[in-house]
């Protein structure tokens, strides 16, 4: 059977659905930023994790309210504020623990209960998400990746991989030459290119189509 979903939302529009044999993946966008917020749901234990609660409280609520089961965790995939302006209502609402990257922790609007570097994992109900420390858009940015026993692996970046390039690294306190660093040996020398990748904007895309222009990036620098 075909899978119906294309990895494309909209502001405050409905969210798309990912059923896969263990863990039922949610994405919907809010914000004007076109931020996403991804709900991940166990399928054996209704258990489940929040990545970024971007902003909009009652819309990132309103996902939560479309899956099965309670919020374990909010992983906040770094500390800029367009990806934690919920985190608030949201833990007050759910009682859900809350993690992120070790070096972004302290900036977050919340307490973080757990601390996460590269090669820690994220456990709810039967689900296990490895963590990849992808450092330079942020210091503390973290991917998670969920390989999926029935099929490829699914990884949630943030803001430090993209269709068509890395995070921004302009600003002061960034750095490209990190950021491509462990996007290549983290990420791209360690997934195959089935892999797809989930970003903290806009649509979705996959390794394989990235892979082609790890070069040009490098190249150009951004």
């Amino acid at each position: 059977m075909s899978d119906p979903y294309a990895g494309h939302v909209t502001p405050g529009g409905p969210s798309e659905v990912r059923v896969l044999p263990a863990l039922t993946i949610r994405k919907a966008s809010v914000s004007e930023q076109d931020n996403n917020a991804y709900l991940l749901t166990s399928t054996a234990t209704g258990d489940q994790l929040l990545i970024d609660a971007a902003d909009s409280p009652d819309r990132v609520l309103a996902l939560l309210a479309e899956g099965t089961g309670t919020l374990s965790s909010v992983v906040t995939t770094h500390q800029h504020w367009d990806h934690h302006r919920a985190l608030p209502q949201v833990v007050e609402a759910t009682g859900a623990r809350t993690a992120a990257g070790a070096d972004d922790a302290d900036a977050l609007p919340v307490p973080v209960d757990v601390r996460l570097g590269q090669g820690d994992t994220v456990t709810f109900g039967d689900i296990t998400l490895d963590v990849v420390h992808l450092r330079g858009h942020t210091p503390g940015s973290v991917a998670l990746a969920y390989h999926d026993p029935d099929g490829h692996t699914h990884l949630f970046t943030g803001d430090s991989l993209f269709p068509g390039g890395l995070g921004n690294t302009k600003l002061p306190g960034q750095s490209f030459a990190s950021l491509i660093e462990d996007v290549t040996t983290r990420v791209f020398d360690v997934y195959d290119d089935d892999t797809w990748v989930y970003p903290g904007h806009g649509d979705d895309t996959t390794l394989g189509a990235e892979r082609p222009h790890l070069q040009e990036w490098h190249d150009r620098g951004w």
